[in-house]
C-alpha cells in the first residue's frame, strides 16, 4: 500500500500557480540575458585593453594582432568558461540532490579529487607536459574515482550518507598522493601549481572540443533527472512510494555529475564553490523544485565564471588573477552570508 507524503512534501512536487510559473519564466529568460551580456564582455575586456572597434575587427576580419588576441585567446577562452560554469553549477546542483546535503559540490564525491592525482601521475610518471593530455588523465582520473567511490557507497543500495563518506575517505587519501608526488617532483610541482589554482587561460579550440561531447551529454542527462531527483530529495521512502527507482537514479545521478565535474576540472583545473555557491543562491527564488533550480543553475553558473575571470583580468593588469582564486574571494564571504541567514532562518 502507497504511503501519503506529508503535506510540506507534495508541496513541493505540486504544480506551482501560473502566476508564480510566469515570474521563473522570466527570471530564467533575463538570466540568459545576463549570461550573453557576460560573455560580450568576456569577449572584449583583458588584460590587453583593446577598443570596440579592435575587438568588432578581431571577431569579424581577424587582423593580424587583434585577431589573436580575440579569437584565439578570448573567444576559446569564453566558450570555456560558458562549458565549465554550466557543467560545475549543474553537477553542484546535482550532488545537493542526490546527497541531500546542500553543503554537497563536485569534491564531495573525489571527483575533484581523482582528476588532480591522475593529471599529477601524468606529469610525475608520463612525462605530459600539454593541456590537451592533461585533459584525458584528468577525465579519466574523475570517472575512476567517481565509479570507485559508487561501489565504496553500496552501489545501486548506496545512501546518500554512504556516498558522502566514502567521497569524504577517497580524496583525503588521493590528495595526500598529491602532495606527496608534488613534494618528490619539482617538475610536477611547477607545473601543477597552475592546474590546481583554476583558470581559464590556457583555453584553447582544441580544449573546447574535448571536452564539449562530455559536458554535453552530462547537461542533457542530469536535466532529464530533475523529476526523479526531486522524489529522491524527499527521503528514500517517500520517493519508493512515488515509484521512483531509487538505484537508477543514483546511478545516472553519478554518471553525470562525473561527466560534467571530470571535464570541466580536466580543462580549467579544480574551480572551487561555483557548483556549492551557484544552487545555494538560485534555491533561494525557485524553491527546492529541482524542475527550476537545475536550469537556473545551467545558465548563472556561467555568469559567475566568466564574471570572475573578466574581474581576475582587469584587477591585475597587466597580469590577471587565475578564475579560481577570485572565484574563492568572492565565494567565502557570500557562503559565510548563506549559511549565517540560512541559521538565523532556522532559529
Amino acid at each position: 500500500m502507497l504511503v501519503d507524503s506529508p503535506p510540506e512534501q507534495r508541496a513541493e512536487t505540486a504544480p506551482a500557480p501560473p502566476t508564480r510559473r510566469a515570474a521563473r519564466a522570466l527570471g530564467l529568460l533575463l538570466s540568459a540575458v545576463v549570461l550573453v551580456l557576460v560573455a560580450l564582455a568576456s569577449i572584449a575586456i583583458g588584460a590587453k585593453s583593446l577598443s570596440p572597434d579592435q575587438v568588432w575587427h578581431g571577431l569579424f576580419h581577424d587582423t593580424g594582432t587583434y585577431g589573436d588576441v580575440v579569437v584565439d585567446e578570448r573567444l576559446a577562452r569564453t566558450f570555456l568558461g560558458l562549458l565549465a560554469g554550466a557543467a560545475l553549477g549543474l553537477a553542484g546542483a546535482v550532488l545537493q540532490a542526490l546527497t541531500r546535503n546542500p553543503l554537497a559540490d563536485p569534491g564531495l564525491l573525489g571527483i575533484n579529487a581523482g582528476a588532480s592525482a591522475a593529471v599529477v601521475t601524468a606529469i610525475t610518471y608520463f612525462g605530459v607536459t600539454s593541456l590537451t593530455g592533461y585533459v584525458w588523465f584528468a577525465f579519466l582520473g574523475a570517472a575512476a574515482v567517481g565509479a570507485f567511490v559508487w561501489f565504496l557507497g553500496g552501489g545501486r543500495g548506496a545512501t546518500p550518507v554512504r556516498l558522502a563518506l566514502a567521497g569524504t575517505a577517497v580524496s583525503a587519501a588521493l590528495y595526500g598522493y598529491l602532495q606527496a608526488a608534488m613534494i618528490m617532483d619539482d617538475a610536477a610541482l611547477s607545473k601543477m601549481r597552475f592546474w590546481t589554482v583554476g583558470s581559464l587561460a590556457s583555453a584553447t579550440d582544441s580544449t573546447v572540443l574535448q571536452v564539449l561531447p562530455f559536458i554535453g551529454v552530462g547537461l542533457v542527462l542530469a536535466l532529464t533527472l530533475a523529476r526523479p531527483l526531486n522524489a529522491v530529495a524527499m527521503g528514500d521512502d517517500t520517493a519508493r512510494a512515488l515509484g521512483a527507482d531509487l538505484g537508477r537514479t543514483r546511478a545516472l545521478a553519478m554518471v553525470a555529475a562525473t561527466m560534467l565535474c571530470g571535464a570541466a576540472t580536466a580543462a580549467c583545473g579544480p574551480i572551487v564553490f561555483v557548483g556549492l555557491m551557484v544552487p545555494h543562491v538560485v534555491r533561494s527564488f525557485t524553491g527546492p523544485d529541482l524542475r527550476w533550480v537545475l536550469p537556473y543553475a545551467t545558465v548563472l553558473s556561467p555568469v559567475l565564471l566568466l564574471g570572475a575571470d573578466v574581474i581576475g583580468r582587469v584587477v591585475a593588469r597587466p597580469s590577471e588573477l587565475q578564475v579560481g582564486i577570485v572565484t574563492a574571494i568572492i565565494g567565502g564571504p557570500v557562503f559565510i552570508f548563506l549559511v549565517r541567514r540560512r541559521r538565523t532562518a532556522q532559529l
